[in-house]
């Protein structure tokens, strides 16, 4: 006959009270029993009354190869009474435990729970590091392009600035063209004009130009000197000969009269 130390539910509904008995493993929860071992009370507080074992008689049965439920068998462990079965039981759970992760799977649901857990987070994380990378690289571009608008919008104002003054130097530009051709004209003209009002106008007008134009017209202004005193002696002697020859006349008529 195999014995089994399981509980037998008492009390009432929300209430539940249990009752450790040894019975024979092919009765019934509620059937007959062969021995009372002790009592589980789950609502008492106190933990001394909660679990009341007859320690001598459940170690009797054990002895005799009776085999208790996994319920029992957790509250004699409890209780420090240890039993070849748990200890059994606990090294078929690692061995499955051990396949179960060779295998990539979840031994428990509370393993499955926690790593579902763990991916979500890591799934949030990232997703939260992609929006952050996007939303730094998106402010950093309008700052980029808030940038190039204003330096776009200061070298307008700049151009517009100074294009006012680029105009009258455009104007100035044409008229000291104009006043160049001007004064090469006087130049030419006062070469064309007679030999003293040259001289005079030479005499009277101040030296503007740099000494590198006066050194280059020092030669002209030397052979103009020559040719005036030139010109001059040439007159007084048509002067002296003009008369010579009235002087030569008037004696003819005063020896005719």
């Amino acid at each position: 006959m195999a014995v089994r130390i399981r509980m037998t539910r008492m009390g009432r509904r929300h209430r539940p009270f249990f009752r450790i008995n040894a019975v024979d493993s092919r009765t019934p929860r509620d059937g007959r029993i062969l021995e009372k071992l002790g009592h589980y009370d789950p609502i008492e507080k106190d933990p001394a009354k909660q679990i009341v074992l007859n320690r001598e008689r459940i170690e009797y049965w054990l002895d005799k190869g009776a085999m208790p439920s996994d319920s029992v068998s957790q509250i004699l462990l409890r209780a420090g009474i240890k039993h070849k079965y748990a200890e059994e039981k606990a090294a078929r759970r690692q061995r499955a435990k051990q396949i179960a992760r060779a295998k990539g799977k979840f031994f428990t649901k509370a393993e499955k729970i926690v790593a579902e857990r763990s991916v979500e987070e890591a799934e949030a994380k990232a997703k939260a590091e992609v929006e952050a990378k996007a939303k730094s690289e998106a402010e950093a571009k309008a700052g980029a392009e808030a940038e190039e608008k204003a330096e776009a919008k200061t070298k307008e104002d700049t151009q517009q600035e100074g294009e006012p003054e680029s105009v009258p130097e455009a104007e100035a530009k044409p008229e000291s063209e104009e006043t160049k051709p001007s004064e090469e004209k006087g130049e030419v003209q006062a070469e064309v004009k007679p030999e003293p009002e040259a001289k005079a106008k030479a005499e009277t007008k101040p030296e503007e130009k740099p000494d590198v134009e006066a050194e280059e017209k020092e030669p002209e202004v030397q052979e103009q000197k020559s040719e005036e005193k030139r010109e001059e002696t040439k007159t007084e002697a048509d002067t002296e000969e003009a008369k010579d020859s009235t002087s030569e006349q008037q004696p003819e008529k005063s020896d005719e009269n």
